[in-house]
């Protein structure tokens, strides 16, 4: 290529590549939100899964030992016991679904789960 022909593809490349980095960043924002509303669910269901009961007490106490041994088996060690506890914490501190921000990722809200006090939480 020229010189001429390389300064006149500069602004055509940068138009593509502004384009396709906007994009991605838009999917993982999507993606990142859907996964943290997964997370609050998945600490819903155990949350709700323990309830049923003191009769179900014991169970409950296996219910994330039991469920983790399967999901990594499916999904990966991103769903271990020590999540899952994660994840019913989630529930526990955020029991609202539509409080959640879209903006945040799951590593804000791990970090906003260890602040103890409510008021400085919001």
């Amino acid at each position: 290529m020229s010189i001429n022909e390389l300064e006149r593809f500069s602004p055509f490349y940068q138009n593509v590549r502004d384009t396709l980095s906007h994009a991605r960043q838009s999917a993982f924002k999507a993606v990142n939100a859907t996964m943290v509303e997964a997370y609050w669910q998945v600490g819903r269901f155990i949350v709700e899964e323990e309830q049923q009961g003191l009769a179900r007490a014991e169970y409950g106490t296996r219910l994330i030992e039991l469920l983790a041994e399967r999901l990594v088996l499916e999904f990966g060690k991103g769903f271990d016991k020590r999540n899952l506890h994660y994840f019913r914490q989630f529930y526990l501190t955020f029991p609202i679904v539509n409080a959640l921000r879209s903006q945040l990722s799951w590593t804000h809200y791990r970090e906003l789960m260890r602040i103890r006090d409510e008021r400085a939480r919001e």
